[in-house]
């Protein structure tokens, strides 16, 4: 029997016995699956980190729940990927979650172009509020952090207590680095979305990106001194 963890029953020391028995992605990746089968989901937002966990999981978990938060504002780029990807893993069930308001809503509602006067109500709104909601019909969920990401991610465990969201957050590919990435995605042919090759690591909504150096989250929210949506904050 697999040791359950949930918000609810969470042991520091089960937590560390598991990751224990567990050393390495592919090991965690499998007790994931083994331990919560359909009461987790994996949150992908398409980026490279996404492709690797995409591809991983259709070996491991045929038939797993992935989800997108479509805020609208994504760039061409993503959502074509997004399409190529629904064809090459046919066995995983991918979902496009979108606000429960639109554009046109909320502007009516908060002004024109929240995401330059207001980002984090905008984030919030778009992304936040549509993953707590999927989340509430699971006890985990994968994220495809990586400790080399951003200061605010280089504490960041196999194993997870999500505050946000008040589950277990598994982030599988913690150790890896950008160049660790781009090697699985080469060696495995597996489709990227194009904006990487153009100075873009990490890509979120079209209006709050911006090209960038190395692997780092510079490019998001530029303007504002910001570099998480909140989706990875306690």
């Amino acid at each position: 029997m697999e040791k359950r963890l949930t918000y609810d029953n969470w042991n520091e020391q089960t937590q560390l016995n598991i990751i224990e028995e567990n050393k390495d992605f592919l090991d965690i990746l499998k007790w994931a699956y083994r331990t919560y089968g359909d009461s987790i989901l994996y949150s992908c937002s398409f980026g490279a980190e996404g492709i690797v966990l995409l591809d991983l999981i259709s070996k491991i978990a045929p038939g797993a729940r992935v989800v997108f938060l479509d805020t609208g504002v994504h760039f061409k780029e993503t959502y074509d990927l997004i399409e190529q990807v629904k064809k090459k893993y046919p066995v995983l069930r991918i979902d496009l979650i979108k606000p429960d308001l639109s554009l046109e809503q909320q502007a009516e509602k908060h002004g024109e172009r929240l995401w330059e006067t207001n980002p984090n109500l905008c984030c919030n709104l778009r992304k936040l509020q549509p993953l707590a909601k999927e989340l509430g019909q699971v006890d985990a969920w994968i994220s495809g952090l990586r400790r080399e990401q951003s200061p605010t991610r280089k504490h960041v465990e196999y194993i997870n207590k999500d505050e946000r969201f008040k589950k277990v957050k598994i982030c599988p590919l913690i150790h890896w680095t950008w160049d660790d990435v781009w090697n699985y995605i080469q060696l495995n042919d597996l489709p990227y979305n194009p904006l990487h090759d153009q100075d873009y690591p990490s890509i979120g909504c079209e209006t709050c990106t911006l090209p960038a150096e190395g692997s780092s989250r510079s490019g998001r929210w530029s303007s504002f001194g910001k570099t998480e949506c909140g989706l990875h904050q306690a």
